[in-house]
């Protein structure tokens, strides 16, 4: 068993930190909000930390899962940074959806540290990370991803190296285009179905099994349908992440019509009071269209 600690316990961090502590161990964890760690030990046992630094200290690996670009340098970088309390040797692991460029500035601060840094963005949502049925793309030296990957296990159910460094977050872009494009089709269709006054379900039920089925269709049809959309990844997330799809897209000479335009039906949504919504929510754009 190793020495872990775990940096951000929102949504998803929170659920994969106690796996890592149900797995058997040894946890430290650090959050911005102090009582979320604390509540989490009084759950799962460990030690919670008042720094990234604090929490880092002693640790082989340090897994983080928090919001963004500036985010993962808050804990990273600085005197009360998780690097100022790593030894050389350790491995990072970052879990979380940022872009190639901060995923890049990390991992050569890290290095001059002696710090290995794997880049690990996941997919599955909330759900997934509660179950430890997460997908994990990484990116990052062959032989700090082989030592971290057993230790990942205990909340995924496939994780795969992809190349070097910025490889995990680059792949982690063609997740969130892919999903952009499949959950519009799926609204059109379904909202094309209401229109036409068949019944959603019934159609889900020929379709579902042929060439359209897809995860997004079997798993999100039903609450589509229902008008729920508190099921799973924000609107506002899905925005963070395609605003960082599409200016990766600039950089590299990629064109991404459809993600480009997709972006924009969720900030309609976002208008539509929609932002916590979930992905699933652009049918909603559509019935307000009449």
């Amino acid at each position: 068993m190793a020495r872990v600690a775990f940096l951000g316990l929102g949504v998803m961090g929170y659920p994969m930190a106690g796996h890592l502590a149900a797995a058997g161990h040894e946890v430290s964890v650090y959050n911005r909000t102090a009582a979320k760690a604390e509540a989490w030990v009084a759950e799962h046992g460990g030690r919670a930390a008042p720094t990234p630094a604090a929490a880092a200290e002693g640790a082989e690996f340090v897994m983080a899962c928090v919001g963004n670009d500036d985010d993962l340098r808050a804990v990273c970088d600085g005197d009360t940074g998780a690097f100022a309390g790593m030894a050389s040797g350790a491995v990072f692991v970052d879990h979380t959806t940022v872009s190639s460029m901060v995923t890049e500035e990390m991992a050569a601060l890290a290095e001059t540290r002696g710090i290995a840094f794997v880049d690990a963005p996941v997919s599955g949502g909330q759900a997934g990370a509660q179950n430890g049925q997460l997908v994990i793309m990484c990116g990052g030296p062959e032989a700090a991803y082989a030592a971290a990957e057993p230790v990942m296990g205990a909340y995924a159910k496939l994780s795969k190296r992809m190349g070097g460094t910025g490889a995990g977050q680059l792949t982690k872009m063609v997740n969130q285009i892919c999903i952009a494009g499949l959950v519009q089709g799926l609204s059109e269709g379904l909202h094309f179905a209401e229109k036409a006054g068949l019944d959603g379900r019934a159609v889900v039920e020929v379709i579902g099994g042929g060439a359209a089925g897809s995860w997004q269709m079997m798993n999100r049809y039903q609450t589509m349908l229902d008008d729920e959309f508190d099921h799973g990844f924000a609107v506002d997330w899905m925005r963070k992440d395609l605003g960082i799809c599409l200016a990766t897209a600039d950089r590299t000479g990629a064109s991404l019509p459809v993600t480009a335009l997709v972006d924009q039906f969720y900030k309609d949504v976002q208008k539509l009071g929609g932002a916590r919504w979930d992905t699933s929510s652009l049918i909603k754009r559509l019935r307000a269209m009449g």
